[in-house]
């Protein structure tokens, strides 16, 4: 035979929902308190951003962008996606380019950091900056920071031999093509589509 059903009460039913927000409350206070925790958690980082050296304390979650954007106030590093899809917060870090959304301050520890503040100033121009403006390479502008740090490690990719999803000989010396400078500067997206100035600019820069 089955159990009987028993009738439900109001206070029982009263009670029952009355523990079951005692107990939520309780899981919401814990994790509460564990977020609380983490977030009073600072570590030491050094880094060399532009040549300097800087030492900063963190929550170790701290990205490298915002770091840079909201520690140093280096903000010509831009946040756009936050998700490592656009490049707008590209930065060369020892030589090689990267997303610094997606990287933790403290995992550059050490690490020599080049924002598009120490490519060049208003007076002395980086010759990417130069070529960008003399081909028109942008047009609101918010992506160029990230497009010309981009451009500038992957020139030296090229010049080191690094190979692309396009290059066709990978024992031969390799160019700045048309083909490979658009493949090799795709994760830089331009919402305003200067692609083909910004191609022009690299173009100009890579003929020496």
């Amino acid at each position: 035979m089955s159990d009987p059903i028993l009738p439900v009460t109001r206070r029982a039913l009263l009670g029952s929902s009355a523990a079951s927000v005692a107990i939520l409350t309780a899981g919401e206070a814990k994790a509460g308190n564990v977020a609380a925790s983490a977030a009073s958690i600072r570590m030491p980082v050094s880094l060399t951003v532009n040549g300097t050296e800087r030492l900063l304390t963190l929550d170790p979650r701290t990205t490298l962008l915002d770091a840079l954007r909201e520690h140093l106030q280096l903000t010509g590093t831009k946040k756009g996606c936050d998700h490592g899809q656009c490049g707008a917060c590209t930065v060369i870090v020892n030589g090689e380019r990267i997303n610094s959304c997606l990287s933790l301050a403290v995992q550059h520890a050490g690490d020599e950091v080049t924002t598009i503040e120490g490519l060049g100033t208003p007076d002395k121009l980086h010759p990417m900056q130069d070529a960008f403006v003399e081909h028109d390479g942008y047009q609101c502008g918010y992506c160029t920071p990230g497009q010309i740090c981009s451009s500038v490690a992957m020139l030296k990719e090229i010049a080191r031999g690094v190979p692309s999803h396009v290059t066709g000989d990978l024992d031969g010396e390799m160019r700045a093509t048309d083909v490979e400078i658009r493949e090799r500067m795709s994760g830089n997206i331009c919402r305003c589509g200067a692609y083909s100035n910004i191609a022009a600019a690299i173009a100009d820069v890579a003929r020496g």
